[in-house]
């Protein structure tokens, strides 16, 4: 930059405050690790696969009190990530989802299902087969959606019956002859 005093003068100030941005980030984040790893919620949605702290923690404040869903499919339907109808007369197709409710729940769903599905190093579960399978019939734009809301199913069945993410679609067995 010695040869170039205006480009320096440009450039400078920005590093300046990209630097500062970076150290409030690096703060803020330990802070939302403390918020995570103190809250058992938060601890125990962060089994399932693809959710990390911020989409348990993100998950904990959109849905907040679990009791007010009746069953668990209803929270896909209240992040958005439920198909939407159009019917008029004869006609009858779904188009896409609906995108009503939470945005950010629907964001941070979203964010899960795309790692869990697309990240080579993923860990393999009931969960990834699935969607695997859904995007081989459907493509993947439409598995992640799909496992997205069904990521919302289970994260809002674990945290009612308050047992962690199963890997097997086996039941779990208690060791004990029949």
């Amino acid at each position: 930059m010695k040869g170039y005093p205006r480009l320096a003068a440009i450039v400078e100030p920005m590093l300046a405050v990209r630097r500062v941005l970076h150290q409030q980030f690096s703060v803020l984040h330990k802070m939302l690790l403390s918020l995570v790893r103190d809250d058992p919620v938060c601890r125990r949605l962060m089994t399932a696969p693809g959710v990390g702290a911020v989409v348990a923690l993100t998950y904990r404040a959109a849905v907040d009190q679990p009791q007010r869903f009746l069953h668990s499919r209803a929270v896909g339907a209240q992040a958005g990530l439920t198909p939407k109808r159009v019917q008029s007369g004869q006609t009858d197709y779904d188009v896409g989802i609906s995108k009503t409710g939470d945005t950010m729940l629907r964001s941070m769903l979203y964010e899960a299902a795309q790692s869990l599905l697309t990240h080579p190093g993923a860990k393999w579960s009931w969960l990834r087969a699935w969607g695997l399978r859904v995007a081989q019939r459907r493509g993947m734009r439409r598995a992640i959606v799909a496992v997205a809301r069904r990521l919302a199913v289970v994260l809002h069945r674990m945290w009612v019956d308050e047992t962690d993410f199963r890997w097997s679609r086996r039941p779990a067995t208690t060791g004990l002859p029949a």
